[in-house]
């Protein structure tokens, strides 16, 4: 059955295959775990990488997935999509925040206010209301995860990522907070920053920078990230809680 065997996990930002929330709910799924996965295909069709459709997505994870399209800036998505889950198969698990607002939008003195605004509401309203939602759903003593992504804004400058450095730098911030408040109920609250890592969008150009900054030389896969918040949602993880976890292959900034 694995170790998540008869848990029932929730993957956001599920839309491409070459994405890190794919190889998360992979592995979720390898563990035992039944999948709720949340998308949102426009995101990543303006991005350079694209978007596959939900169909192959669903299709190359192997196994009965419930899903659901859903902007995550709209305040009032995070509860209904929890409940969503809960409606699906009765109960909710593991939360795993994978989603984010991406884009090199602005340096200081290129910023507006809904510049800043855009990013805050996917990157940091939308994760803690669906952690405040999954609390409010969770029924056990024991078990219960959350996992945010963050990208390592603490470690150094994100030049010309204000907005985006900014709001998933909160999370980083409030895992302290959500993680003690939720330790009496049996749910662990970490983070995640996975460092540089190739989700389609590093080109030949970049070879320079992985050579000289990476030391294994290569970049990030996105099962480095999904093997570390695979296991942080295991029994064997239930100790750990409140920490923003580095996976970056020694990255030198």
């Amino acid at each position: 059955m694995g170790p998540l065997g008869g848990r029932v996990a929730l993957v956001t930002g599920v839309s491409r295959r070459q994405g890190i929330g794919y190889a998360i709910a992979s592995r979720l799924a390898a563990l035992g775990a039944d999948l709720f996965v949340q998308h949102h295909v426009p995101h990543d069709a303006a991005q350079d990488w694209g978007a596959d459709t939900i169909d192959e997505v669903l299709a190359g994870l192997g196994r009965r997935v419930e899903h659901a399209g859903v902007d995550l800036a709209d305040p009032d998505a995070p509860e209904p999509l929890i409940n969503a889950v809960v409606e699906a198969y009765r109960r909710v698990d593991v939360l795993v925040c994978n989603h984010a607002r991406s884009g090199f939008d602005g340096a200081l003195g290129e910023l507006d206010a809904a510049m800043l605004d855009g990013h805050y509401a996917v990157n940091t309203r939308s994760s803690i209301l669906l952690a405040q939602a999954f609390a409010q759903q969770w029924k056990g003593e024991s078990g219960g995860r959350i996992v945010f992504l963050t990208s390592g804004q603490n470690l150094g400058p994100m030049p010309g990522e204000v907005a985006y450095a900014a709001s998933k730098g909160a999370l980083s911030a409030v895992v302290a907070t959500l993680s003690h408040q939720l330790a009496d109920r049996g749910i662990t609250v970490n983070a995640v920053n996975p460092g540089p890592t190739d989700t389609g969008w590093a080109g030949p150009e970049l070879a320079d920078f992985v050579n000289e900054r990476m030391p294994a030389k290569r970049w990030g896969q996105p099962d480095d990230a999904a093997r570390l918040i695979s296991w942080l949602c295991t029994d064997d993880a239930e100790w750990i809680t409140g920490q923003v976890i580095n996976s970056e292959g020694g990255f030198r900034r």
